[in-house]
C-alpha cells in the first residue's frame, strides 16, 4: 500500500518519536499494516503523502463536523493570527465563545482548557474538592483522556475498586477511581449502597464513544440522573465527543449533570477542552476559590475564533441534519452490506456517529464489545483503504460524518463495504 516517499517519512518519524507517532491510535498497529501519513484536507477528503486521495471518516475523531478547510472557520484562524498568536492575557474571544457556550447549554461558569483530558482532569479535582470525598466511579470502556486517575481499568467482579491500565501510574492513584460495568444500573446501584461515603462523583460518556459507539439505555441513564444525587455525589457528563456534535448544545441525556466537559468541536479542529457547570460549583476555581487549575495557552485566541466560527456555521441546524442525513444513508447501506454479505456484524449510528462491529449483535458495553471480531476488522479496513476509504484505525474508534461529504463520498463508500464483505477474506 505504501509507497517510497510514505516510507521515507514513516523512517523520519520513527527516529523522532516513539513509535513513530504522538498519538499511538495514528500508529494502526490495531489494524496492521503502516499508518497512513497526511498532507492536507478538503471537506471530507484527505491525500496521503503519496497524493492518494481519501473519503475520510476519521475527521480528527470528532471535531470536524464542518469537514477541513471549512472557508468560514480558516478565515476566522487567518484573521485572527494577524492579530496575534498568543497573549498570557483575557481576551475579547473568550468571551465571545464563551457567551456562545453558555447560550446554548446553559451552563453557567466555564473555564477554557487546552484538552479534553485537562478537562476532564479538572472536573474530577472541582468534585472531590467540593464534596471532600476521594473516589470518583468512571465505566469499563469509556475513555476520559490520559490523566493518571482515570487511565483505570476493571478488575475481578461486578464492582471494583480500579487497577492501573498504564504502566507509571500507581495502584495508590488508581485504587482512587472505581470502574463499573457500562449500561449496568444494578452495578452502580451496588457501588453506592455499600460507599456512597466515599464517592465523590461518578463521570460518563453520555454515549460512548471509545469501545466503538454504545448508546446507552433509558434504565442506565435513570440510574446516573437519580443515583449519584441521592448520595451526595455529582455527576460528571463527559460530553467531549457528543457536545455540539449530535446537536447544537449538550446532547441533552443526562441535563442534570453537575459538570460537563467539552473538547473537539467547539475549538473547530484546534485543541480545546472547557469544563462547566454551575455558578457555585464553577467558582471554587482559582482565582475565586481554592482549587486551583491553569494553563499558559488556555483561550488561545486562535482556537477561539475557530471556535467562534465553528458555532455560528452551527446555529441555524442545517449542518446537523446534512450530517445526520449522510449518517443515516451509511448506516443503510452498511446494514444492507451486512445482510448481503450474511456475516456476523451489526451497525450502530447515533446523530452523524457511526460504528460497524463485527459482532452479531450491537453491544452493550465493553466486555461484549471486546467479543468483536478485530482481525476481521483489521482486513475490512486494511481493504476499505485499498479502495479509497479512511476508517479509524480501531474496532473501538466511532467513524465521524461531516456535513462536507457528498452523497457520491457515501456511495463510493458503501459500494467498497459490499465488495469485501461478499469476500471470503474479511471474516475468517
Amino acid at each position: 500500500m505504501t509507497n517510497a516517499r510514505t516510507e521515507a517519512l514513516w523512517r523520519a518519524a520513527a527516529e523522532l518519536f516513539p513509535g513513530g507517532v504522538n498519538s499511538p491510535v495514528r500508529s494502526f498497529r490495531a489494524v496492521g499494516g503502516r499508518g497512513v501519513i497526511i498532507v492536507r484536507g478538503k471537506r471530507g477528503h484527505v491525500w496521503d503523502a503519496d497524493g492518494r486521495e481519501l473519503v475520510d471518516f476519521i475527521g480528527a475523531f470528532g471535531p470536524l463536523i464542518l469537514g477541513h478547510g471549512n472557508e468560514r472557520v480558516v478565515a476566522a484562524v487567518r484573521d485572527a493570527a494577524e492579530n496575534g498568536l498568543a497573549f498570557g492575557a483575557l481576551t475579547e474571544l473568550e468571551i465571545e465563545l464563551g457567551r456562545r457556550i453558555k447560550e446554548a447549554t446553559g451552563l453557567e461558569r466555564l473555564r477554557f482548557v487546552n484538552s479534553g483530558t485537562e478537562a476532564t482532569m479538572t472536573a474530577v479535582r472541582l468534585a472531590r474538592a467540593a464534596t471532600g470525598r476521594p473516589v470518583v466511579v468512571k465505566f469499563d470502556g469509556c475513555y476520559h483522556g490520559h490523566s493518571d486517575g482515570l487511565l483505570a481499568r476493571a478488575g475481578s467482579g461486578v464492582s471494583t475498586y480500579g487497577l492501573s491500565g498504564s504502566a507509571g501510574v500507581p495502584e495508590q492513584v488508581a485504587s482512587l477511581t472505581a470502574v463499573l460495568p457500562y449500561n449496568d444500573p444494578e452495578a452502580l446501584e451496588r457501588w453506592f449502597a455499600e460507599h456512597a461515603e466515599e464517592t465523590a462523583a461518578v463521570i460518563v460518556e453520555p454515549v460512548a464513544g471509545n469501545m466503538g459507539l454504545v448508546p446507552p439505555t433509558e434504565e442506565f441513564l435513570r440510574a446516573l440522573r437519580e443515583l449519584p444525587r441521592r448520595h451526595g455525589a455529582l455527576l460528571i457528563a463527559d460530553e467531549v465527543i457528543t457536545g455540539f456534535r449530535l446537536r447544537y448544545g449538550l446532547s441533552g441525556l443526562l441535563p442534570e449533570a453537575d459538570l460537563v466537559c467539552l473538547g473537539k468541536v467547539i475549538g473547530g479542529g484546534l485543541p480545546i477542552g472547557a469544563v462547566g457547570g454551575g455558578a457555585d460549583l464553577m467558582e471554587q476555581l482559582a482565582p475565586t476559590g481554592p482549587v486551583y487549575q491553569a494553563g499558559t495557552l488556555s483561550g488561545n485566541p486562535i482556537v477561539m475564533a475557530a471556535g467562534i466560527a465553528t458555532l455560528d456555521a452551527l446555529a441555524d441546524g442545517r449542518a446537523y441534519r446534512r450530517a445526520e442525513e449522510l449518517a443515516r444513508h451509511l448506516e443503510n447501506g452498511l446494514v444492507t452490506a451486512v445482510r448481503r454479505g450474511g456475516i456476523a456484524a451489526s451497525v450502530v449510528r447515533v446523530g452523524s456517529m457511526v460504528t460497524l462491529f463485527f459482532r452479531s449483535d450491537p453491544p452493550r458495553n465493553y466486555a461484549e464489545a471486546k467479543e468483536c471480531d478485530a482481525e476481521a476488522f483489521a482486513r475490512f479496513h486494511q481493504g476499505m483503504l485499498e479502495r479509497g476509504v479512511l476508517l479509524p484505525p480501531s474496532q473501538f474508534e466511532t467513524w465521524f460524518v461531516s456535513s462536507a461529504h457528498t452523497e457520491a463520498d457515501i456511495d463510493q463508500t458503501v459500494l467498497a463495504a459490499h465488495e469485501l464483505l461478499r469476500s471470503e477474506g474479511v471474516v475468517a
